[in-house]
């Protein structure tokens, strides 16, 4: 299989979503989104089961294209630019990639194949330098005493760790992570989501998107929010402005509160 050319560095906003929809067997999965992330914001996207989450990042990481709108990511626009290219510039990680994953690759060669997208080390040549570099990644995240460790034999949260030193092979310009805490424990999650706020505190870190349910994984340090509802953004933008009780009661439809402690957010029901 060729490796894909390297693409351009970009400079304007890292993605830019406008009159988004996507409509599947008669039914508008998502409608009128329009959402730009610009270099150096970490968002945090918040809705319930059926809101069109899943949907969007797979339509922002360029595994779906719109019924209709534009996705412009990293200065290319899906639909005019070779996604093969495109995607290696993309860190994507989700609880559902670790089931597209061989048990018994190691920690290393996971991180390893992310720098051309691909799933399988023989899909494509790597040399001394992409194993050095996987290595590097795991430390980020303290993965480096299981570098040689099979896939397969980590523990939930550990892999989760594994996928997300693999979003950082290609020092991407986007980092999309989709539910990465989906089937942690309290161990687990806690761990992962400390390494989230150290990453998005790092100099020099791509814009970061995270998908969840529970404002409790947000970690600190993360800048925007937007509310998803019914397949349509019920607001958007810095988040101590559109994290409050009411917008929460409203994208969840049940009575809640909110509140902030030691730089994380807490939401109960009050009914």
């Amino acid at each position: 299989m060729p490796e894909p050319s390297p693409l351009p560095p970009s400079t304007g906003p890292a993605l830019a979503i406008r009159d988004v929809g996507l409509v599947r067997d008669g039914r508008h999965l998502l409608r009128g989104i329009d959402w730009v992330v610009e270099p150096h914001q970490r968002w945090v996207v918040l809705g319930r089961n059926g809101s069109g989450k899943s949907s969007l990042m797979r339509i922002a990481s360029l595994y779906l294209h719109p019924s209709h709108g534009t996705v412009d990511v990293l200065g290319e626009r899906l639909g005019r630019t070779d996604v093969r290219r495109l995607r290696t510039r993309i860190g994507l990680a989700s609880a559902g990639m670790a089931d597209l994953l061989r048990p018994d690759l190691t920690a290393t060669d996971v991180v390893m194949t992310a720098k051309n997208a691909a799933l399988e080390p023989w899909w494509h040549r790597y040399d001394d330098d992409d194993r050095e570099r996987a290595r590097r990644c795991l430390a980020e995240v303290a993965m480096a005493p299981y570098a040689d460790r099979t896939f397969g034999s980590l523990s939930s949260g550990e892999r989760q760790r594994v996928l997300l030193a693999r979003t950082l092979m290609t020092e991407p310009g986007l980092l999309l992570l989709d539910e990465p805490t989906a089937g942690l424990d309290l161990e687990g999650r806690e761990t992962l989501v400390g390494g989230l706020a150290a990453l998005a505190a790092r100099p020099g870190t791509a814009p970061i998107v995270l998908v969840t349910h529970h404002v409790e994984e947000i970690p600190a340090g993360f800048t925007h929010g937007l509310l998803l509802h019914a397949g349509t953004i019920m607001t958007s933008g810095p988040l101590e402005q559109v994290l409050t009780a009411d917008a929460l009661s409203s994208c969840f439809e049940m009575d809640l509160g909110l509140e902030r402690r030691h730089d994380r957010w807490w939401a109960w029901g009050r009914t």
